[in-house]
Order: C-alpha cells, then sequence, then structure tokens
C-alpha cells in the first residue's frame, strides 16, 4: 500500500509538472463532425472520419445513452459529416443507422429547456435540425420547438453586432450562427472561442476571403487542439480548448478535497501553478483560458486555490458576478449554475466574506434526498455533491448533515463504487469520497464506522479498477472529458481511501497512525 501511494503521488507531481500545454482533453464526435465537415475535403481525413464511425454507438445515436439529453448534438453533427463521406467504408451505413435513431429518438426540447441543457443547445441545434432535414428532406425528425424563441433571440442580439471581442463567451458557438469573419476576432491562441468547431467553421468562411495569415493561424490552433486529445489522428478534435485556467485550478482544488494540497511531494509542483494563478488573476476574474471571458466558476476557484496556498487574493473579482444573492456564471447566462454557487460560498468562507445568501441558495437548491444534482457543467450529481459539502463544512468544525450522508452511503453500489449512469465510475467514487471525507470528522463514531466501511468497499473497488477508460461526464455541447483534470480526481481519490484504510487499521491495532 505505501508502495502505491508512492507511485500516486508520483503520477500527480508529473501531472501538475505537465500543466504548461494548453490542457489536455478527451476527443469529442461533435466537434471533430463539425470540423470535418467545415474542411470540406474527404482526402488526408480518412482516420478521422473512420474514429467517428467507430464512436457510433449500436442503437445508431452518439453519446452515451445513460445521459440521452446531450446525445442530439454529437449525432446530428456526426450524420451530416458522413453524409458529405459517402464513399469512406461504412459512412452510409452509419448515415442510415444515425437516421432511424433520431426519427424515433424522443425530442427532449418539444416543451421546455431543461436547466442542464448543453452549452449553445438553443443556436446549436436548430441549425443542424434545419441542414440534416433540407439535406435529407425528412420530416420525422425532431424539431427542438422550445429551443427556437430562444435561438431567435439570441440571433436578434448578435444580428445588432458587428464584431465580438475575442474570447466573447458566445464566440464558443460561433459555427451555429456566424456568417461572415469579420464578426468575430481570434485570440491569441488562433482561436474563435477556444472551440474547435467554431474555429473550423470561421476558417472555412476565412478562406473565401482570401486571408491566409489568419487562416494559417487556425490551422495551427487546430493541429494543437487535436494533439491535445492524444487519440494520434489528424483532424480528431476535443470539445474546448485549451483549458489552460480551468485544468490547474480544478486540479489543485481536487487535491484540497483530499487532504492533498499542502503534501510536501506535491509542494513544488503546487507552488508553481500557484504563483502562475497569481500572476494572471486581477480585477476582471479568470476564465477557463487565459484568452477567454472570465466567469465566476473559474474566478472563484481561483480564489480558492490561492487562499489555501496563503496568499490573500481580492474578493472584488468574484463579486462583479453577483447579482441579488446569485453568481452568474457569465453575464446574461440563461440559468444559474448550482456548482458555479458552491465555488462562490467556498471562496468566500475561506476569505473570511460575508456568504449568507449565497449558502442559503445553496442548502436550498438540493433534492429531496438532500443531494446537489441537475447542475449545467457536470452531468453526475456527485460533482456538485462533493464540492457542496466541501463549502458548507468550511469554517465549520460541528457541520453534519445527517440526509445527505445517509443518501450518499445509499447510493454506493454493490460493486463498491459510485456512478449517475448504469455503471459506476472512478471520477464519481472519488467525488463521493471527498464529500465523506469532509462529513468524516464531525460525525459520532456509529457515523464514522459506517463512512468507513463504505470507504473500504470503495477502495476494494477502485484497486480492481486503477486504470479503467474514462467516462465523458462534464457538460459542453456534448459530454466530454478534461483528461487530466479527471485523472487528478481519480488519483487522489484512491490516495485518500488507501490513507483512509491505513488510518483505520492503526485505530483498530491501537497502533500510531
Amino acid at each position: 500500500m505505501n508502495a502505491l501511494s508512492e507511485q500516486i503521488l508520483s503520477e500527480l507531481r508529473h501531472l501538475l509538472s505537465e500543466m504548461s500545454d494548453g490542457g489536455r482533453v478527451g476527443p469529442s464526435v461533435y466537434d471533430t463532425a463539425r470540423t470535418l465537415q467545415f474542411h470540406g475535403k474527404i482526402t488526408g481525413r480518412q482516420d478521422a472520419y473512420a474514429w467517428l464511425v467507430a464512436q457510433q454507438q449500436a442503437d445508431g445515436g452518439w453519446g452515451s445513452a445513460d445521459f440521452p439529453l446531450f446525445r442530439h448534438a454529437p449525432t446530428w453533427a456526426a450524420l451530416l459529416a458522413l453524409h458529405r463521406a459517402d464513399p469512406l467504408p461504412g459512412a452510409a451505413d452509419s448515415v442510415q443507422a444515425a437516421t432511424r435513431f433520431l426519427e424515433r429518438e424522443p425530442d427532449p426540447y418539444a416543451h421546455a429547456v431543461p436547466e442542464d441543457a448543453p452549452i449553445g443547445t438553443e443556436l446549436i441545434l436548430p441549425q443542424l435540425c434545419g441542414e440534416a432535414t433540407s439535406l435529407l428532406g425528412s420530416t420525422a425528425f425532431p424539431r427542438h420547438p422550445a429551443l427556437l424563441p430562444l435561438g431567435q433571440a439570441y440571433l436578434v442580439k448578435l444580428g445588432a453586432v458587428a464584431t465580438l471581442p475575442s474570447g466573447h463567451p458566445l464566440l464558443h458557438s460561433w459555427e451555429a450562427w456566424g456568417t461572415s469573419p469579420t464578426t468575430a476576432c481570434p485570440d491569441g491562441d488562433g482561436s474563435i472561442g477556444i472551440s474547435p468547431a467554431a474555429t473550423a467553421a470561421w476558417r472555412a468562411r476565412a478562406v473565401t476571403l482570401g486571408s491566409p495569415r489568419q487562416v494559417g493561424r487556425a490551422d495551427a490552433y487546430l493541429q494543437a487542439a487535436s494533439r491535445a486529445t492524444r487519440s494520434g489522428i489528424e483532424g480528431v478534435v476535443p470539445n474546448v480548448w485549451p483549458i489552460n485556467v480551468f485544468e490547474p485550478c480544478w486540479s489543485l482544488y481536487t487535491l484540497h478535497l483530499a487532504g492533498l494540497f499542502a503534501h510536501p511531494a506535491l509542494a513544488e509542483a503546487v507552488r508553481v501553478i500557484v504563483a502562475q494563478l497569481d500572476a494572471h488573476l486581477g480585477m476582471r476574474g479568470l476564465g477557463p483560458a487565459l484568452h477567454f471571458a472570465a466567469d465566476a466558476d473559474d474566478t472563484a476557484v481561483a480564489l480558492c486555490v490561492l487562499r489555501l496556498a496563503g496568499r490573500d487574493p481580492a474578493v472584488d473579482a468574484l463579486r462583479q458576478f453577483e447579482i441579488g444573492e446569485l453568481f452568474v456564471t457569465f453575464p446574461g447566462e440563461r440559468n444559474a449554475s448550482v456548482s458555479t454557487n458552491i465555488h462562490a460560498l467556498h471562496a468566500l468562507r475561506l476569505l473570511g466574506k460575508p456568504a449568507a445568501g449565497t449558502s442559503a441558495y445553496v442548502r436550498a437548491n438540493r433534492n429531496p434526498h438532500g443531494l446537489w444534482d441537475n447542475d449545467k457543467w457536470h452531468v453526475s450529481w456527485l460533482y456538485p455533491t462533493a464540492h457542496a459539502v466541501a463549502a458548507l463544512a468550511q469554517g465549520k468544525p460541528q457541520w453534519r448533515d445527517e440526509r445527505a450522508l445517509t443518501a450518499l452511503l445509499q447510493a454506493q453500489r454493490d460493486d463498491g463504487g459510485w456512478g449517475a449512469g448504469r455503471t459506476s465510475t472512478f471520477e464519481e467514487t472519488a467525488y463521493a469520497l471527498f464529500a465523506l471525507h469532509a462529513m468524516d470528522g464531525s460525525e459520532e463514531p456509529t457515523g464514522r464506522q459506517r463512512i468507513a466501511q463504505a470507504v473500504a468497499r470503495a477502495l476494494e473497488w477502485m484497486l480492481a479498477r486503477h486504470a479503467v477508460p474514462q467516462t465523458p461526464l462534464w457538460i459542453g455541447k456534448e459530454l466530454y472529458c478534461p483528461t487530466r483534470v479527471v485523472r487528478v480526481a481519480e488519483l487522489a481519490g484512491l490516495w485518500l481511501a488507501l490513507r483512509w484504510g491505513r488510518r483505520i487499521l492503526a485505530e483498530e491495532t491501537g497502533a500510531a497512525p
């Protein structure tokens, strides 16, 4: 066990030291399909098309059947891309299967827009649906009527703007509304809104205007984004890139949840990242990437990290996103984010600032079981629950929540893991352990025993699945996986479970822990 703990610390140190390359994100069906479609030429992209075909599920759709809300965008996009690639092996069959899937799949936007709808869906889905209907002439496709008023309102607003500044949030979905490259300005990395799909669409428009320098920058960005997937296939791209603020911020925050933030073995790697975050955080706050608009979520987590490192950052950068008793992630967003307000609460408490309204909002936004779900940035209830428990327990040594503890323990699967879908995942099991870790210190002996038994079962499950494939659970235009962020969570969860097991063994034998 000691050898495994050292191995975990070594891998964590390595992951932290790599976080200067823009970030690592798993491949995206939606962005790959859109990029292929905008690229136009099949020659030189055959492997990317083959990858797209290989991702199709048995029912004809793309994306996990566990989370049907997030399957429409990748399926529409893949259908459109593969329809253009009919001569390639498997393309025609994939299009037929996708068509059947869309014709029979219930429309989640028939009457209302779910709170956790994918990013940009009000612009993206109507456009994709229109393209497919025009191309295939089918009247049986879902029409997403609830999205139309929202999309039209955005288009009216965008029609009144000549050019959006570099890094503006709406540029992230430029592929769904942009018609002229003059309406968008590439950022310092050559991207449009840190989106491969938006950048590929913008590049295609710029080619027609003969702007070789700008096209070259877009090409360089798309190549770098493709490398970030580690797929080894040219043209396969991630859902978002770079994430050179989000990745280090969430990784260090996760270390704190596991009790690893101040571990001597990680001290130097943590110090380097903290210094970089401190240098970049100004009055405007931080966004997921250095060249993207600031938001409350990234700003709040950065403030948490800096305070945990002993810095004294100003809270003003976060207060600009405060409206009443809530924090909006981006100004003008459609609905508030539970996890953004959880992170804001944690930052305020760490900084010793008043947070009664935010605390009340976080407490109120629970389901009947006492857990947090329906977040707009992560599909699993275990993510906001772990973070909410940590935020509510911050500075409250006697904080207890029996309802949440009971529900969390009852949600553990027979195999010892946790998961919001049909199977347990390593990432979600780690979140469950972080929540139990925050609760354990203030529990009575009976409660601590219940927690210890759950942790022992989780550890057994984790040890048997130390290197399982990661599951996309983060909400973008589809579900995606920020692979380093998730790997840090997995390793931190395993390290915590190992440490817990050693402590319990020491207590049982009467030895010093």
